[in-house]
């Protein structure tokens, strides 16, 4: 009776065809400008407090910690999403969500809030008032 097994070339390329190409993901432009957008957005965040592993953050701080976290993934991120997931919604080393105190002194969670941003942008409302989103 004749094999019907894949050769182990075959099955290899099959199993780890896929994993290699996301382990060399990037976004792509449009993708990579609202990454930019974002930060750039948060950075003018000044009536803000970002808050992440209990200590606060001014805006300036906050767009920081989210670009050296996106320079340090950016081969694990190809959407906008991904970025808020990976780089903006919580802390590498604790898992703890990180927290926007807004300036009526509530409390938001970052990835709903940067999701709700995110939105704004992608709905061409780039030029508007951050965290109006």
């Amino acid at each position: 009776m004749a094999s019907f097994q894949l050769p182990r070339r075959a099955l290899l390329a099959l199993v780890l065809g896929p994993a290699a190409a996301l382990a060399q993901a990037t976004p792509s432009a449009s993708e990579q400008k609202l990454i930019d957008t974002l930060i750039l957005r948060v950075s003018k965040m000044t009536t803000m407090t970002f808050m992440r592993n209990g200590d606060e953050h001014n805006a300036a701080d906050a767009a920081k910690h989210m670009q050296a976290k996106f320079d340090h993934f950016k081969d694990e991120i190809t959407t906008a999403e991904d970025f808020i997931d990976r780089c903006a919604s919580r802390s590498e080393m604790t898992g703890k969500p990180y927290k926007i105190k807004m300036p009526n002194g509530s409390m938001r969670d970052a990835n709903e809030f940067l999701n709700a941003e995110l939105r704004t942008l992608r709905q061409g409302g780039g030029s508007g008032k951050p965290g109006a989103g």
